[in-house]
This record gives structure tokens, sequence and C-alpha cells, in this order.
């Protein structure tokens, strides 16, 4: 298993269990969708950083864009740093686990209830990171003008998607 697909796996066993226990009976859960890392590839860093990729996390509260360590190592929570992805720039804010190490992210989503399936929210993840990295990707599944405006960084504009 590549070191990538090791770091993936253990994001997304992360989140199951902080779904599991964390988040149990909290209201902001949409039990249409669950746990899954979308899209993660390495990407380019600064020099002397060390290697790390970037995907999306879906969870039933959240969608974020992550920036994704290869190799765990700790680090502060709350810090907020930019960071280059395709062409744009992100203020991403550092997490850490116990167990896991340090991650980055920066939400796109939160709450997840105008997202009535994993398919829907998937497309909309697909999307996002085909519109960073300038590929083409499947068009994503109905979403509001306005949530895909916000997740574009497009003002939503009446007759407009």
């Amino acid at each position: 298993m590549s070191p990538l697909d090791a770091r993936v796996q253990a994001l997304e066993a992360l989140f199951r269990h902080v779904e599991r226990h964390r988040m149990a009976g909290v209201p902001v859960l949409n039990g249409a969708l669950q746990v899954e890392a979308v899209g993660f590839a390495v990407e380019p860093v600064e020099p002397g950083e060390a290697p790390a990729a970037v995907g999306v996390l879906l969870t039933p509260w959240f969608m974020n864009l992550v920036w994704l360590p290869l190799q765990p190592a700790e680090g502060g929570v709350g810090q907020v740093r930019e960071r280059k992805v395709g062409t744009a720039r992100f203020e991403f804010i550092t997490g850490s686990e116990p167990g896991f190490g340090a991650y980055e992210a920066c939400s796109l989503a939160s709450p997840m209830f105008e997202y009535a399936s994993q398919a829907q929210a998937r497309a909309t993840a697909h999307a996002v990171l085909a519109e960073l990295r300038h590929v083409q990707a499947p068009a994503p599944l109905p979403v509001s003008q306005a949530r895909r405006g916000f997740l574009f960084g497009r003002p939503a504009v009446e007759g407009r998607a």
C-alpha cells in the first residue's frame, strides 16, 4: 500500500470514529451521507516542506478541502495557513488527532443538509477538485445556486447557476 493510500484510509477511519463517538446524536448529521475521502492526490509543496496530498473529505456534517501530510507529524491546532491548490489560494486551519497527527482543513460546506445522497455530495467534491486542478469532471448533481456559487467563489446571480 502506498503512503498516500495508507494516510487516506487512516483519515477515513479517524472521521468514522469521530462520527460514532463525538458526533453521535448531534442534530447536524445528514443520515444520507457517510465519511468518504474523495480525489486525494499528491500536491506540489513549497521547498523544504514534507510531501502532502489534497482532496475532499465528506462527512455527514461537513465537506472540507484537506491538506494531508503523507507522513504522520505532530502539529498545532487552530493555526491558519494559506496554501496554494491548483492556481487558487485558500486558508486552511490545522487540526491534530492523537495517533493520526496533523492535517489542515478548509471548509467547503457545513452542515450538509442540502445533499440528498452520497452520490450528490461526491459529485460536488469531484467538481470542486476538477475546477481546482483544471480538469474535466462529470457535472455535479443539482445543488442550490447559492451553494454552488459559494463552493466556486462566485456570487449567486438570479437566473444563473
